[in-house]
This record gives C-alpha cells, sequence and structure tokens, in this order.
C-alpha cells in the first residue's frame, strides 16, 4: 500500500506509506493519491484534506529507480501531474503535516498545499540541480510567486536545503512545532478550518490563490463573483440567521 488512508470525522488524512523508499513518489503512488483525491473531491462529508509521510522522511521526491529506468514520466498523472497532486486545482483546503525531510518533489508537494505545520526536525529543499535535474513540479514556480527573488534563485539553482525555521521566517510554512506534534497540530489547524463556512472557505480560498496572478480590476471582477456566489449559498443565509438568533451556525456538507 503506497498510501494509507485514514478518516477523522470531517478530516481525510493521507500518509505516503514507502517509509523503505523515503517515501519517494512512484507510478503507484501517484495514482494511489490521484484516486484519493478523486474520492475526497466527490465526498461531501471531507471538508479537508491532510498529506504526511510514514516514518521519520516525509519524501524524498521522485523515486530515482523510476527515472533511471526511463520511467519519469510514468510518475505524472494526466489530471495532478507528479504525485497525482501538484497541479490539480482543488476545491478542499489541502494541509501539510510534514513530518520530516521533503526534498525534490517532496518540497515541491509542500508547496503545493494551502497550510503547512513542520516538524522542527524538517528540512526543506530543490537539490535537482546537483543531479542534473530540473525542478519541474511546480516548485521554482510557487517560489517565484511568493518570496523575493533572490531567495527563489537560491533555493532553485544553489540547490541547498533550509531548516524549518527558516521556512517559517520566509512564509513557506504556517506553523513549526516538535516532530512528534506534528500530525496533532495539523488536526488541531483542522478542526479550526471546519469550524468556518465550507462556502465562505472555497470562496476565501479562491480569491487568494486567483489574485495572486491577477490584475487589480480582474481580481476585484473575481472578489464581487464570489462574493454574490458565497452570499447567496445555504451558508451565507445560516450565518447571517445564526448571527441574529444567538445560536452557534450549522454548515452544509461542501458541495
Amino acid at each position: 500500500m503506497t498510501i494509507a488512508r485514514e478518516r477523522r470525522g470531517k478530516v481525510e488524512i493521507l500518509r505516503l506509506n514507502r517509509p523503505e523508499a523515503r517515501n519517494a513518489i512512484d507510478p503507484a503512488t501517484s495514482a494511489s493519491i490521484e484516486a484519493a483525491l478523486d474520492e475526497i473531491e466527490a465526498d461531501p462529508g471531507v471538508w479537508c484534506t491532510i498529506i504526511t509521510g510514514t516514518g521519520p522522511v516525509f519524501c524524498a521526491g521522485a523515486d530515482l529507480r523510476v527515472i533511471m529506468g526511463g520511467g519519469g514520466m510514468d510518475i505524472m498523472t494526466e489530471r495532478g501531474g507528479f504525485a497525482g497532486l501538484v497541479e490539480r486545482p482543488l476545491t478542499k483546503p489541502l494541509i501539510g503535516a510534514i513530518n520530516g525531510t521533503a526534498f525534490a518533489g517532496g518540497f515541491e508537494i509542500t508547496l503545493a498545499c494551502d497550510l503547512v505545520v513542520a516538524a522542527d526536525t524538517a528540512s526543506f529543499g530543490l537539490p535537482e540541480v546537483q543531479r542534473g535535474l530540473l525542478a519541474s513540479a511546480g516548485g521554482p514556480i510557487r517560489l517565484a510567486q511568493r518570496v523575493p527573488l533572490a531567495v527563489a534563485l537560491e533555493i532553485a539553482i544553489l540547490g541547498e536545503p533550509i531548516t524549518a525555521a527558516r521556512a517559517l521566517e520566509l512564509g513557506l510554512v504556517n506553523r513549526v512545532v516538535p516532530a512528534d506534534r506534528v500530525l496533532d497540530e495539523a488536526l488541531a489547524v483542522a478542526d479550526r478550518l471546519i469550524a468556518n463556512s465550507p462556502a465562505a472557505v472555497r470562496g476565501a480560498r479562491e480569491l487568494v490563490r486567483g489574485a495572486a496572478d491577477l490584475d487589480d480590476a480582474a481580481a476585484w471582477e473575481l472578489n464581487r463573483r464570489l462574493m454574490r456566489e458565497v452570499g447567496r449559498s445555504p451558508d451565507g443565509i445560516e450565518g447571517a440567521t445564526a448571527f441574529i438568533e444567538k445560536r452557534a451556525p450549522v454548515w452544509a456538507d461542501p458541495t
């Protein structure tokens, strides 16, 4: 089993489960993640997903044995790309519980998450340039969008790792905790997240992610569209009603 799955209420946990290979991503793992995400996206009972790893390493990236054998492209899926995930436009929040080293594709999976809780023992990097490879699972793209150019270039072309503390300083992770508390902290973040309206969370997530690539006029147009959609949703009506009635809102499952 290349990934293990667990449900905690409205939260689905996906655990990379190849510790003997440092949780490297092979074609079977990518296919399993994509299939799991298909089910999660279609299941109204899941409001949030956590991805983590088995053992002391989160993910060492692509399985180099597969690449050496000429099967590198087989690690990509049609809809999600690397790991069945990094190119996929998810509708539900994804939290990374980064339990250890996240190099190459492991870092790129981390950067694809909406929120990240990292172990204080974790480290991050794109060492592909040291192996004659290109980090092509979104790492350089997302770094360029999120950190100063000099920092993005340093990470991408030197290939040297950064610590969890440095990743926190750069805003690449949200929280750093002791390694034995990573999943518990990620679950606590998920619990706080799912206390909110799924419709409003979806709208806010789409607006933040979308606005990063838009000019002012297009961003405001997106803002107006999402405001209408969320305001007219059952959650929008329920939120206002609950406030007037001085009670806790009861949110609808996401569709």
